[in-house]
Parts: structure tokens; sequence; C-alpha cells
């Protein structure tokens, strides 16, 4: 997921994918917790993704303030 590619989405769009990727957070913290994980590295891609969501939502925020 790159970040120009989320600068072209809108706001609702955004969000919509936050909240996907929380999930998703959410159901590999489970994986990890009951040893059913195989892939340990998606954890932090995902962790960056929401990351760079939230930032690409606070740009947009910003940018709508001025």
């Amino acid at each position: 997921m790159n970040a120009t590619d989320l600068r072209n989405k809108s706001a609702d769009q955004l969000r919509e994918d936050l909240v996907a990727l929380k999930k998703e957070a959410f159901n590999l913290r489970f994986q990890q917790a009951t040893g059913q994980m195989e892939n340990t590295a998606r954890i932090r891609t995902v962790r960056r993704d929401v990351a760079r969501v939230i930032t690409v939502l606070n740009e947009k925020a910003a940018a709508a303030a001025e």
C-alpha cells in the first residue's frame, strides 16, 4: 500500500480501509496468541499500513482546514 495510492482515495474510502486494517490487525493478534500465525511479518506491515492511512487522513483534514 503506497501513500500515493492512498492520497488518491476519498476520506470515506480511507476510513473503510482503516476499519478493515484494524480488523485484520486484531485477527493477527488473535492468531499470534493462539499460536496459529504463519506469517509473523504480516503484523508489522498491517501496523505500518494503518499508520499510513491515518497519516493521509490527517493530511487531508489539515488541507481542508486551510
